[in-house]
């Protein structure tokens, strides 16, 4: 078991163990842009977006969480109450909840709690940074490639041909979402990335058949799979 592997059970047991354990829906809302915050949530099976608001009404995309993922936290240990992103339901999910203030004093009382938690904060603020940086300097073209690199590294299923399976179905308004841009642009794009061969897409999914050839576009720094995905 990796470094990874053992943050990630340790903080499974600190929900599992002093959590409450619900289920939820696909379409329902964990919480809402402007709520009060009050509860971090771990996320035990299903996939939920976490997507923020533009001044002009779009809808911006900043993480597809699956299992293992935590939400709600960037309140933690902070004057911040008020969430500043939406959790939605893709498709039907159980998480475990803790209130703030149980959180906060799980992590005091007990320091190698405390120490555990920052080195999976850590690898999630690497995460974030990495793809910021990829929209800012590659610009609409290359956060749809970055997009689906991290895609292929979250939900990819490798194929004996050497392609790799998305096994995750979204649609191109869901991808437009991601990369910041409009469908109209992710169409184009993707259209085009079809029609020389480098990806197909049927009902949804996505397989890339030259992963490679979007990792040049973009000059990839092949960074460790936990901090290149979409979640």
């Amino acid at each position: 078991m990796g470094f990874t592997d053992n943050v990630q059970e340790n903080l499974h047991q600190l929900f599992q163990q002093h959590g409450v354990f619900i289920k939820v829906n696909k379409d329902n809302k964990i919480f809402l842009e402007g709520e009060r915050s009050k509860e971090i949530y771990y996320i035990q099976s299903g996939k939920i977006s976490i997507s923020k608001e533009t001044e002009d009404g779009k809808e911006l995309t900043i993480r597809i969480c699956g299992p293992q993922s935590i939400i709600g936290e960037g309140s933690l240990f902070c004057s911040l109450t008020y969430n500043s992103v939406t959790a939605s339901v893709l498709e039907p999910s159980t998480l475990y909840v803790l209130s703030r203030q149980t959180l906060e004093s799980l992590l005091t009382e007990q320091p190698h709690l405390m120490v555990t938690y920052m080195q999976w904060l850590q690898t999630e603020n690497l995460k974030h940074q990495s793809r910021l940086r990829d929209l800012i300097l590659h610009g609409k073209k290359g956060a749809l490639f970055s997009t689906l690199i991290r895609l292929s590294n979250t939900y990819g299923q490798p194929l004996e041909n050497g392609s790799i399976y998305i096994n995750s179905p979204l649609t191109n308004t869901e991808i437009a979402n991601l990369c910041a841009t409009s469908r109209e642009m992710i169409n184009r794009m993707l259209n085009d990335l079809k029609k020389h061969g480098i990806l197909s897409f049927d009902k949804g999914y996505i397989t890339i058949h030259n992963l490679q050839f979007l990792k040049d576009e973009i000059a990839c720094e092949n960074c460790p799979l936990q901090i290149c995905r979409i979640d």
